[in-house]
């Protein structure tokens, strides 16, 4: 596994020590805030920071005047450009092809949360579990998967992430394979688009559907949405190793999650529920370890399939795996990245 990981020269920071084009950050945020704050820490000079022509108001970001994309062809025609922000629709994936024709483009790995960054560094001291995971999967498509995701968090290359993309169908067809009676737990349930999912790749048929979601904007969208589905509880948690209450901000999105400054939430073990669960889902925002934790006991009992985001925290692509191995030894593990840049939507599997 190891002679297919990319050379230290060929990583990201390693390019830019020998880098003399002016490079440019693509977007503004939270994403572009991490980034600087890397190139500063690195010593990596940003020449300018543009935006789509629609959010260029004549004002400024972290000190640089936010241009069009015209503005910076004129000034910087040679420019590396850095996409600070995530894409996955199909007219904006056009439209970062269309630049990355014009211009070297990469996008620089950072954590959604926590710290650390998954660079050269990373992958050495943790070379060892990185390979343990790697021999973990259960199929040779999985194997090149988790290659390519390495590879391109390395280097910042999209098109090595692009590449290796799968359709959500071949996911549910032959990994899942969701029968008509599942008891179906949503961990992270947002306004119900994986529940929605979940009905039509199972034509409606389902035991039970559960779901979790402790933003309250989201919890709105989601009862309106699937308040009045039969059989289908919906819990104002957030979910977590033991039940307790802990500090979450709720900013109406896909990204709440536990903050010290949030407000007083309920959080819930899985196993507290004392219930079987034949397929769960969990995309909780950097809390997926802990998640696992606290359904120990079902894992164990119940061995349900599972759906886990591995993209939230530096090290989840491997120790993700790795645990889900030691509290069930008895699945098969796959990962597959669905379309998003950056490494987002890179989901582990266990059946």
């Amino acid at each position: 596994m190891e002679n297919k990981l990319i050379k230290k020269e060929d990583t990201l920071y390693e390019f830019l020590k020998k880098e003399t084009r002016p490079i440019i950050i693509y977007g503004m945020g939270n994403g572009a805030d991490k980034i600087l704050d890397i190139c500063e820490r690195k010593s990596i000079k940003i020449s300018g920071i543009f935006a789509s022509d629609e959010f260029v108001r004549g004002h400024s970001f972290r000190g640089y005047k936010v241009k069009t994309y015209a503005e910076i062809n004129r000034e910087y025609p040679d420019a590396v450009i850095f996409l600070a922000f995530a894409v996955f629709k199909d007219d904006l994936m056009q439209k970062i092809e269309t630049i990355a024709l014009e211009h070297t483009l990469l996008v620089p790995d950072v954590p959604l949360f926590g710290k650390g960054l998954f660079d050269f560094e990373f992958v050495t001291v943790n070379i060892d579990n990185i390979k343990r995971a790697y021999d973990l999967f259960a199929d040779k498509k999985s194997r090149s998967v988790y290659l390519d995701v390495i590879n391109f968090r390395l280097s910042g290359d999209p098109k090595i992430l692009r590449r290796c993309e799968t359709d959500r169908t071949e996911l549910f067809e032959n990994i899942l394979k969701l029968g008509i009676s599942e008891d179906y737990l949503d961990l992270g349930a947002y306004d119900g688009d994986t529940i929605a999912e979940f009905l039509n790749f199972t034509n409606g048929n389902y035991s039970s559907v559960t779901a979790f979601e402790p933003d309250k904007k989201n919890m709105k969208k989601l009862t309106k949405q699937f308040g009045g589905l039969e059989r289908c509880t919906l819990y104002p948690y957030a979910s977590w190793e033991k039940d307790c209450t802990m500090n979450f901000s709720g900013t109406g999105g896909r990204m709440s999650c536990f903050d010290e400054n949030g407000t007083q939430t309920d959080a819930k073990a899985v196993d507290s529920l004392n219930r079987k669960f034949t397929y769960i889902k969990m995309d909780v925002e950097g809390a997926e370890y802990e998640t696992l934790s606290g359904m120990r006991n079902t894992i164990a009992k119940y061995k349900p399939k599972l759906a886990v985001s591995a993209y939230h925290r530096v090290g989840d692509i491997f120790t993700l795996p790795l645990y889900i191995s030691q509290l069930n030894p008895d699945y098969k593990i796959y990962i597959r990245h669905h379309k998003y840049l950056p490494s987002w939507e890179t989901n582990i599997y266990a059946v």
